[in-house]
């Protein structure tokens, strides 16, 4: 008889975490079905235009303040010893991530300028609204294992932006990349094959990089034609050129790959800006709390933070219409996509995290390690959509990944978020 108390006292646990795990859910999916139904043809108040100019506000005003606020507020030293090892969690699921992606292409063999977007949605999740809407949700039911709400609310919020601002630059220095290079693969392909090697040369001179630059076809020739007539040139300039201008050379050609502007992206600013008022004593004296002469901004930065979290929602819902007028993508390829992001990533998650606890590299907040863990079981990030429409190719198939991908987090994020309460709990 007592044994079937404890099993239904233990069901009943675990009724409540998936309730507690649930709404979260539902209301991203409440928010994102409103964001669908504005961006109708007949509606038609979030139109292509109306979002492009929300989600600059969004990018520019909104999540800045948002992380730049919850930063401020709770980064010290202490919390920074406490979360140095997000940064490494981050880039493990990137890692491993990657690798999926990688197998899901030798399975799936999408087309050759797919095969980067399928290893950037494997890799990279989002990190920043998801977590920073499903996070408070979560502390704020009855059935949470996080005890007070309001700190709880705090310090998930402080996890949760600096894992945003961590994976934006993580995204742009390796899935923008990624991206790029797959895209750019297949011009020069088509080049080689029926124009020539050419026509191809000047569509790497115009990439934009110093040493492409340097050797495109015009200083290629110019060198040929000139070199019997002027034969010191070469020779009397190359020893002046010294080591500090190989370094500045070399240091050119990486931002350019880089792109350094995507990189210190405004939430990348935001969060440097947050652990500068919160690491620096005056600076936090000065702004920080009620007794704060200058509180007020810190007011201000609230409010305009506050307006982050249904925006992005709006946001996603209404760029997930466009999967829905898409066809033609291949359905292997986001199955793959979909075992890998939503089975197999989570469950090297739990052991990596775990691991870490047992080896005392993550001390025992059960907060903290629900964030880790939940960075492991997220949907693609958002931004990848971003990405292909700013390489114009490859965009009505990433639609359909991301409607795929959203539609069945619905179910796993609330049994991945159950289960993980429930381990950390």
């Amino acid at each position: 008889m007592s044994s079937q108390v404890v099993g239904v006292i233990g069901l009943m646990r675990l009724f409540s975490l998936f309730v507690a795990a649930s709404v979260p859910v539902v209301k991203v999916l409440l928010l994102t079905a409103l964001g669908s139904l504005l961006a109708l043809d007949h509606i038609n108040v979030l139109s292509p235009d109306a979002r492009k100019h929300l989600n600059t506000i969004v990018f520019y005003v909104f999540s800045p303040a948002l992380i730049t606020s919850n930063l401020a507020k709770t980064i010290t030293y202490e919390s920074i010893i406490k979360l140095w090892f997000m940064p490494l969690n981050i880039l493990i699921s990137f890692v491993v991530g990657s690798l999926l992606g990688w197998v899901v292409n030798l399975l799936t063999r999408p087309p050759p300028h797919l095969r980067g977007l399928v290893v950037g949605c494997c890799a990279a999740g989002n990190l920043g609204a998801i977590p920073i809407i499903i996070v408070p949700a979560v502390c704020k039911e009855k059935g949470s294992p996080f005890g007070d709400r309001y700190a709880c609310n705090s310090y998930g919020l402080t996890y949760v932006s600096l894992s945003m601002a961590i994976g934006a630059i993580y995204l742009w220095v390796y899935v923008y990349n990624v991206l790029r290079l797959s895209i750019q693969a297949i011009p020069e392909e088509l080049s080689v094959s029926s124009i020539g090697k050419c026509t191809m040369e000047p569509n790497i001179a115009e990439q934009g990089s110093l040493i492409e630059a340097r050797h495109s076809p015009i200083r290629f020739v110019r060198s040929e034609d000139h070199a019997d007539a002027l034969p010191s040139t070469r020779f009397d300039e190359e020893p002046e050129l010294g080591f500090t201008y190989k370094i500045k050379q070399h240091a050119m050609e990486l931002s350019g790959k880089l792109n350094l502007k995507k990189l210190f992206a405004p939430s990348t600013n935001g969060a440097i800006v947050g652990f500068i008022v919160g690491l620096i004593p005056p600076l936090r004296k000065s702004m920080i709390g009620d007794s704060a002469p200058f509180h007020v901004i810190e007011d201000t930065i609230i409010l305009l933070g506050d307006g982050a979290i249904p925006l992005l929602t709006l946001i996603i819902g209404a760029n997930l219409l466009k999967g829905l007028r898409s066809s033609g993508t291949p359905k292997f390829m986001v199955f793959g996509i979909i075992v890998a992001r939503y089975i197999v990533l989570p469950s090297v998650g739990i052991g990596v995290v775990k691991a870490a606890v047992h080896l005392n590299l993550v001390q025992a907040d059960p907060l903290y390690q629900f964030v880790l863990l939940l960075q492991f079981a997220l949907p693609p990030a958002m931004n990848i959509g971003t990405m292909m429409q700013l390489f114009g190719k490859g965009e009505s198939e990433c639609s359909v990944i991301m409607l795929c991908c959203y539609v069945c987090a619905l179910v796993s994020l609330s049994l991945w978020c159950t289960f993980f309460m429930w381990l950390v709990g």
